[in-house]
């Protein structure tokens, strides 16, 4: 901006200060009424319609599906991404105050006079960046499978044993998520790392009728899955091939 842009432009603003009005008591005025309009609706809809609260809560269940407020589906995709448990401060403090620290400077290192947003890319591309990552990141949050899933691709040995194989495999990939076995054993990237071992590649280690006497007497605090052969050996046994077959 060169000296006669900037006499033009104080000139201009000085004849727009004359006709306005002052911000106090006008616009803050405004902007009280709306905020009490605002409250007074919140708590005419609170009175009237309630909160739903949901179910109460049961510490014994297994199949609970933690999830954040859909607000926060960016950080929580973030956290699944970055896997590496020493780089967890990072993906929940590092990422997103740097990037909160660098929106708010952006007036200082983009100081160019445009308003328009094509004159002023810097300023465009950021806000564009960040809106586009968290609307992605927020997307796959909401939508990501519970991380009691256990989907692990078929194993090529099994593959080759024809689609009953397959079958059995998929089966017993099934009994074993609704079976809770994710909250103490990892399955790949789903379940947790303990306190049971990772069993991602459990079959390289034991044999079929090794995990099957584990099933049947295990060592505490693991459940005993005996109640599970006598009701539906089929899916015991569904079990006990999905088990072996991780390699």
């Amino acid at each position: 901006m060169n000296k006669q842009q900037k006499e033009e432009y104080l000139r201009g603003y000085g004849v727009m200060k004359s006709q306005g009005k002052p911000f106090f008591p006008y616009a803050i005025a405004k902007d009280s009424a709306m905020a009490c309009i605002v409250m007074v609706v919140i708590i005419l809809m609170a009175v009237f319609l309630g909160a739903e609260l949901g179910p109460k809560a049961d510490p014994t269940t297994t199949t609970y599906t933690p999830r954040p407020e859909w607000y926060f589906f960016f950080l929580f995709e973030l956290l699944r991404i970055i896997k590496p448990p020493a780089l967890v401060p990072l993906a929940t403090i590092g990422i997103p105050t740097i990037c909160m620290i660098l929106l708010f400077l952006l007036p200082f290192y983009d100081r160019g006079p445009e308003r328009r947003p094509e004159r002023r890319p810097i300023a465009t591309t950021a806000g564009i960046f960040t809106i586009a990552a968290m609307g992605y990141l927020t997307y796959l949050g909401a939508t990501a499978a519970p991380p009691t899933t256990i989907d692990v691709p078929v194993p090529k040995n099994v593959t080759a044993q024809g689609a009953a194989a397959v079958a059995t495999y998929k089966a017993g990939q099934q009994v074993v998520a609704q079976s809770g076995c994710g909250a103490c054993h990892r399955f790949g990237e789903a379940g947790n790392a303990g306190p049971g071992p990772e069993l991602t590649k459990v079959g390289a280690r034991l044999p079929a009728a090794a995990i099957q006497r584990t099933l049947l007497n295990p060592t505490a605090p693991m459940p005993s899955f005996a109640g599970l052969q006598q009701t539906s050996p089929q899916q015991f046994n569904d079990m006990v091939m999905f088990l072996s077959s991780l390699r």
